[in-house]
């Protein structure tokens, strides 16, 4: 069976919700879930979008959309003061790691981010999310300005790229991708019927 792939920045409030809630959603699917960080500045870039606080009536309806989301899903969320934020530093690390940690790495720096309000583009603002994993900041800290880790993510970000990812979060199931955390009841509707076909 295809994995989900999900494709995300811990700079977009609605993959911080989708972060909450795909966990489960694969484990219900007894689907292998794939983490691939990227640079959504980078994709708006290369694709000619823009983040809907770009746009003042979208900008608007998001806050609101947002705390509603937050709501449904029953997690914590805050708009934080720093906004947008530089996510490259807690993305690189996310793209040294080894696979399976990246889902915990991701939903930590996100939760600093969107639930606890802290900068996480200054090393500071991540320490409570290496704090919660147990780990030691001083080695990823380093290895994120290695030219190892930004080339990883720089591929990352084109692979997303070619294969049409606009914004996040995006998830694919082989060549079905879905954009949004307002989609993972589709995905899942796309989950249970590829399990009885």
């Amino acid at each position: 069976m295809s994995p989900i792939e999900m494709y995300y920045d811990v700079a977009s409030p609605y993959a911080y919700l989708a972060l909450t809630q795909i966990e489960a959603l694969a484990a219900r699917h007894q689907r292998e879930l794939v983490y691939k960080p990227m640079l959504l500045g980078k994709v708006f870039e290369a694709t000619g979008n823009r983040m809907p606080a770009a746009v003042p009536a979208k900008g608007k309806y998001m806050m609101g959309d947002l705390q509603r989301w937050a709501a449904f899903y029953g997690v914590p969320f805050r708009f934080p003061s720093v906004f947008p934020v530089n996510s490259k530093t807690a993305q690189r690390i996310a793209a040294i790691l080894p696979a399976e940690q990246v889902g915990d790495w991701a939903r930590a720096a996100a939760h600093a981010y969107w639930a606890d309000n802290l900068d996480i583009g200054a090393p500071e603002g991540l320490q409570p999310a290496f704090d919660t994993l147990g780990w030691d900041p001083a080695p990823l800290l380093a290895e994120s300005e290695s030219g190892a880790a930004k080339t990883r993510l720089r591929e990352l970000t084109e692979e997303a790229v070619a294969r049409g990812v606009f914004g996040a979060p995006s998830f694919f199931v082989g060549d079905a991708m879905f954009w949004g955390c307002d989609r993972l009841g589709l995905l899942e509707h796309h989950l249970s019927n590829a399990r009885a076909a």
